[in-house]
């Protein structure tokens, strides 16, 4: 049951920065830092609600998930993706996090992964079934290659 609440964490950490983010215009930082600060003094105020296990995890595993929660709306925009990075993110957390002392902490580096896991599967709405990663690539090479056609036709003036 702890393990189920603390990937209800997760989601709610992701999704929640996320919606603060981008519907009260907030920015990625404050979203983050705001909604982590009231479920942290929360649990520092009433320890005893929950269990040690809970009280100890829930803070870390909603401030790394706040991380996923500060992606770029170009990035990535359904929440559908944004629940599945939370579940993924605590996954690693729970599981792998002793291993990435040295790089730059567990949370900022399993929240990285989980985002570059779900930017690299199939995009849901994409018609083409591609991936994210692959049409922002896409999409940034037929920009430089506009920029530079018309650059050339400029210079041929």
């Amino acid at each position: 049951m702890e393990t189920f609440i603390l990937y209800l964490v997760g989601i709610i950490g992701s999704t929640a920065t996320y919606y603060v983010n981008t519907k009260y215009k907030q920015g990625a930082v404050r979203s983050s830092a705001l909604l982590t600060l009231i479920v942290s003094g929360f649990l520092y105020f009433f320890p005893h609600l929950l269990s040690t296990y809970l009280t100890q995890y829930i803070p870390a595993v909603f401030i790394g998930a706040s991380f996923i929660g500060m992606v770029s709306k170009t990035q990535l925009s359904t929440y559908f993706g944004l629940s599945l990075a939370g579940v993924i993110f605590t996954t690693i957390l729970l599981n792998t996090s002793k291993f990435f002392n040295g790089y730059g902490g567990a949370l900022g580096t399993s929240a990285c992964i989980s985002l570059l896991v779900i930017l690299s599967i199939p995009y849901f709405k994409s018609p083409r079934k591609m991936t994210v990663g692959l049409l922002l690539l896409r999409k940034t090479i037929l920009k430089k290659g506009r920029k530079a056609s018309r650059r050339d036709v400029d210079l041929s003036k």
